[in-house]
């Protein structure tokens, strides 16, 4: 028996599992809060060193032989000659870059052109954007920067000692917007396009590599960003799609290549075993239920739920597109959500729940069909986020998306996924290991839900749906498929 450690730096804690290299148990767990606001836009990368201190206290990394590492992806810490940061890192909640995203766009000639080029168009969030945004309101900055990290590299980096070698993986680089998911390599001159300069850029490792040895001995592995790492230890594989309630939403799914999609409704990831996971955003999920529950005078969701489930499926008619902060899946960025099917025996509390419910449900399975239409195979869905855990979510998931639902307990997974990521590192450097094969760790614990008889009463909604949102936004899907 060996042992590993996963940490996972995300926005705004360190999260630290010690595993046994065989079987996944964790042995240990750190815990720490970055020194940080809340809701910063941008922080010194210090304070992610501070936390990762405070978190493995008290021995907690005694006897470990290898460490993983996730961190928030999207994050942009741009470095100087000497390997300093010119200014705090920018973190991926910054939405400041919206205008350079939607420059960059026109600059190589439209979002087809970008989806070609790395699998994804350029929103704010991304690195990319990121530093069109640097070129253009902090030129001087700018002018410094002689190499850029995302925040899992620099962790990584600093763990090593700062070595003269950088390095990345390919699952946080596919989210960078200048490396592409389906050639495996690096488009430096959409760095210059972006920048105004070049910049030297981390050498993105395979999912079994490792980083280096610190000078005590203990390995690091290559590292992943977030979602990637979360993916990993929930142990998503062919099949899988990952659906997060946030108060947007997500939809993830394992597949064996990269996708490229002209529409740029995808977004191309790769994942930390060596496919790919091609994801589709809605900006509208929890948000709907919480609209619905202030204006039905509810103070939590829970409340919402039990009244949704006093109504019958359909809602007596009632449908909710929920497209309340426009939307992304489909590209209707200026809409505002819509209530459709308004009769005198509709008008009740109950039903305007349930269409809340089922609105947010039939929004997400528009989005499982985006990856679908593309072959994507579907065959059970993995629900994340607390709104999973309300009953109406858990009895209309299965036959709304058509397939099993996986409610998986709530854990430490992109941590987790972190830690059997250093156990294949570690395991390939000893010779025991496969590096096309990952560590064979115990699944998620968790609730299974099936569709059942009631598959065919969820389809008749989301036709009920489909023939709503059709008729208020006709050609909105026209591209799928």
């Amino acid at each position: 028996m060996g042992i590993v450690a996963g940490l996972d730096s995300s926005s705004a804690f360190t999260h630290i599992v010690v595993c046994d290299t065989d079987t996944g148990a964790v042995l240990r767990r750190g815990f720490a809060a970055h020194p940080v606001e809340a809701k910063a836009t941008e922080v010194d990368p210090q304070a992610w060193l501070l936390s990762l201190g405070e978190a493995a206290t008290d021995g907690l990394l005694e006897g470990v032989q290898a460490i993983g590492v996730s961190a928030q992806q999207h994050g942009l810490v741009p470095l100087d000659h000497q390997g300093n940061p010119v200014r705090p890192a920018l973190l991926g909640n910054d939405k400041r870059a919206q205008a350079a995203a939607a420059d960059l766009i026109d600059g190589l000639g439209g979002r087809q052109a970008w989806a070609e080029a790395v699998g994804a168009v350029p929103q704010a969030a991304q690195p990319v954007s990121k530093l069109r945004w640097l070129a253009r309101t902090e030129p001087e900055a700018a002018q410094r920067v002689a190499a850029v990290l995302q925040p899992h590299d620099w962790l990584v980096w600093q763990l090593l000692g700062r070595p003269a070698r950088r390095t990345t993986d390919r699952g946080a680089a596919s989210g960078t917007g200048y490396w592409s998911a389906g050639t495996g390599s690096y488009r430096p001159d959409l760095v210059e396009l972006a920048l105004g300069h070049q910049a030297a850029l981390p050498e993105v490792l395979g999912p079994a590599d490792a980083a280096g040895t610190t000078p005590e001995g203990l390995l690091i592995s290559a590292g992943t960003g977030e979602t990637m790492a979360a993916a990993f230890g929930l142990g998503v594989g062919a099949g899988d799609a990952v659906v997060s309630l946030g108060a947007s939403g997500s939809v993830m799914a394992v597949h064996h290549e990269a996708l490229s999609d002209p529409a740029g409704m995808i977004t191309s990831f790769a994942d930390a075993t060596g496919k790919h996971l091609p994801v589709v955003h809605t900006s509208n999920a929890v948000r709907a239920l919480r609209g619905s529950a202030e204006m039905l005078g509810l103070e939590s969701l829970e409340e919402l739920s039990a009244l949704a489930l006093k109504s019958t499926p359909g809602a007596s008619g009632l449908v909710l597109l929920p497209y309340l902060e426009g939307e992304r899946t489909p590209q209707l960025p200026h809409a505002a959500g819509t209530l459709c099917g308004l009769r005198r025996e509709s008008m009740k509390p109950e039903h305007l729940a349930r269409a809340a419910f089922e609105g947010m449900l039939c929004s997400l399975a528009d989005a499982l069909d985006v990856l679908r239409g593309r072959g994507v195979e579907v065959r059970r869905v993995f629900l994340l986020g607390a709104a999973a855990e309300l009953p109406a979510v858990q009895g209309l998931a299965p036959a709304l998306f058509g397939t099993q639902v996986v409610v998986p307990q709530p854990a430490e997974y992109a941590a987790l996924g972190a830690a059997r990521q250093a156990a294949w590192a570690l395991g390939v450097s000893q010779g025991t290991a496969d590096p096309l094969t990952p560590p064979a760790w115990q699944g998620a614990a968790a609730q299974v839900l099936e569709p059942g008889e009631e598959l065919a009463v969820g389809q008749a909604v989301r036709q009920q749906y489909m023939a709503a949102r059709d008729q208020i936004h006709p050609g909105a899907f026209d591209f799928a498929g």
